[in-house]
């Protein structure tokens, strides 16, 4: 298991008196001979005694009178990047199904940013004509047709705008962000990137174009899935002294308010990486005036005198990463509501199975995780600490691998490990677009790590418990660590889910080795009905599986409004746990009664 924050409390006589019992139980079902200690050194020393692995026992207990940590009720949060203005899938966001699919991991914040967000440029659009494209020619203008009369049909629906996209519509925008997208591409390769307008409308105009009303498409889509939009402002809109220009965000506040919009706000995306993107550079101290500006501007709007504004969303904790947020915090800690920063794990030429199941790479996370809260917590003790921008890979990662059930290995991992460490909110890169990183695919698909996400919200709760675990556990070779491959990690169960009695906790097991892993409970959890929720890979692809299997059933959409039903396996009181190999499996513990879980 990952290193967690020690935690010391009573373990019950209970904890013991099993764990003795387990033992000798083990022991005595064996078939080796009492001499079986000095036959299995023997044969250690030759090779691995046939079926030991197999027979491996693992004692599971949890502290169940008081949580750890208590996080964000959002805790597994959202992404989406501005890329989806340019390459056009913003108009696509009122599909029926993906607001469905949305909803399915509410309650939720919703982030628009990415490294696009300092090319955001906002327009309260009054002259339409010239904003009219651009797109391949062959379809242009029938396309864009499509999209004008879908505009209008939306405008005339109260409250939620949902719409039914034909399939040739779909198949046209797919071309289209496929061209897009190799542009982005090389923007992002090069480092040279062109502006992106965010437009507004005044309430009395109509649409007529695809790319006005794009705050307003974005809006509708996060208050209809039920997500909180925290919106990523330009902080490279610069004045001749290298101050932050207010005047675009000023108009932005302005629209917003007037359309009552219930917004966050964050400033820039990664500053620590400004040089080498536009060759100019902006210091901790120039980010704290900017984000102390954007405070005060913020309260000289009425409607937003009370928003919330997180940052500075800085990169990857290395050197100029860290010392920009240090900086930062010791000028500006105390004007933002959490502190945000990015992490990713590799990039997109990575092309093996077998590197999303390192250990090494997994626990790069809490190495990443101490170094940031050490600096918050040297100025601003107890502030919160978001992992904004969290995704596998980069650079749009790579078919058939970033976006297969391997890739969930890392997603499951990152989510007990953030909050093992206090992480309070984790924003998954991204819910939809171009690219093999996401949530859903360009057919408004769910992919594995969907999946995997929609049981994480509909089992694990904020409150997080203390595990204990003792089993058979290998020596380090010197000059060796062993990193674990087997981690579990214990919630109270989602108070959301009434299904469940408060007071229920829900374990979930990650097993990257390749054999099977038998798991007791005991202690407190002993014979307690278990309710199992395993997720494999469907199908003959093995990990680069793009289907989710729960207990044997394959996970599909009923339709663009229903979810399939997440039903559980129950195991008997006091049943062994078989994990298969490589795989991630829920627990839900009934009728325990918890403590703390009651509260």
């Amino acid at each position: 298991m990952p290193k967690s924050t020690p935690c010391v409390f009573p373990w019950s006589s209970v904890w013991l008196a099993s764990l003795a019992t387990l033992v000798v139980q083990s022991v005595l079902s064996s078939s080796y001979s009492s001499s079986s200690s000095s036959t299995y050194q023997g044969s250690a020393a030759g090779g691995k005694r046939p079926g030991f692995m197999e027979r491996t026992l693992v004692l599971l207990d949890v502290n169940t009178r008081s949580p750890i940590r208590v996080l964000n009720d959002n805790f597994l949060s959202l992404q989406l990047d501005p890329s989806i203005i340019k390459d056009g899938w913003l108009d696509f966001l009122s599909s029926k199904r993906l607001v469905t699919m949305a909803r399915g991991l509410s309650p939720a914040f919703l982030r628009f940013g990415g490294k696009r967000t300092d090319f955001l440029q906002f327009n309260n659009q009054k002259n339409l004509a010239k904003f009219r494209g651009p797109g391949p020619d062959y379809y242009l203008k029938n396309y864009e047709d499509d999209i004008v009369r879908s505009d209008i049909a939306l405008d005339k629906q109260k409250g939620c705008k949902l719409a039914n996209h034909p399939d040739i519509m779909l198949e046209l925008q797919r071309e289209k962000a496929a061209t897009t997208q190799l542009v982005l591409l090389k923007e992002q390769l090069s480092n040279i990137y062109s502006n992106i307008t965010i437009t507004g409308l005044g309430a009395r105009l109509v649409a007529f174009c695809s790319d006005v009303r794009s705050l307003d498409k974005l809006y509708n889509f996060a208050d209809c899935a039920g997500l909180h939009l925290i919106l990523g402002l330009n902080a490279l809109h610069r004045n001749p002294d290298n101050s932050w220009n207010t005047s675009s965000t000023l108009s932005l506040l302005k629209y917003s308010a007037g359309k009552k919009y219930n917004i966050s706000w964050e400033l820039g995306n990664e500053p620590n990486a400004y040089r080498s993107m536009v060759g100019r550079a902006v210091n901790s101290t120039q980010l704290a005036q900017d984000y102390t500006k954007l405070r005060t501007l913020l309260q000289s709007v009425r409607y937003y005198h009370r928003a919330h504004l997180y940052g500075p969303n800085a990169g990857r904790p290395r050197k100029n990463a860290i010392l920009l947020l240090d900086g930062f915090m010791k000028n500006a800690g105390s004007v933002v509501d959490a502190v945000t920063w990015q992490h990713y794990y590799m990039d997109g030429r990575v092309n093996k199975v077998e590197d999303f199941l390192k250990t090494r790479l997994l626990d790069t996370l809490t190495e990443q995780i101490t170094k940031v809260t050490k600096v918050v917590n040297t100025h601003s003790p107890g502030k919160k600490v978001w992992l904004g921008g969290l995704g596998p890979a980069w650079a749009g990662g790579i078919s058939n691998l970033s976006d297969t059930y391997a890739a969930g290995f890392l997603w499951v991992n990152t989510l007990g490990m953030a909050a093992m460490q206090g992480i309070d909110v984790v924003l998954r890169h991204s819910f939809f677009d171009y690219g093999y990183t996401h949530l859903v695919d360009q057919h408004f698909n769910p992919l594995p790590d969907y999946w995997f996400s929609l049981v994480f919200k509909r089992l694990v709760g904020p409150r997080v418990l203390a595990v204990r675990v003792a089993g058979l556990q290998r020596r380090p070779q010197p000059g060796r660590v062993i990193r674990d491959k087997l981690r579990i990690y214990a919630h109270c169960t989602s108070y959301y889910n009434h299904n469940y009695v408060r007071g229920s906790i829900t374990i979930y097991i990650i097993n990257l080795h390749r054999s099977r892993k038998k798991i007791k409970l005991a202690g407190t959890l002993r014979n307690k009905t278990v309710h199992q929720y395993l997720l494999q890979p469907y199908g003959t692809d093995g990990l680069r599986a793009k289907h989710v299997q729960l207990n044997g059933e394959r996970l599909l959409m009923s339709d663009n409004e229903t979810f399939p039903e997440l039903k559980p396996k129950t195991l008997r009181a006091g049943r062994t746990i078989a994990m298969p190999p490589m795989t991630i499996g829920f627990y839900v513990i009934k009728n325990i009664n918890a403590y703390a879980c009651r509260r």
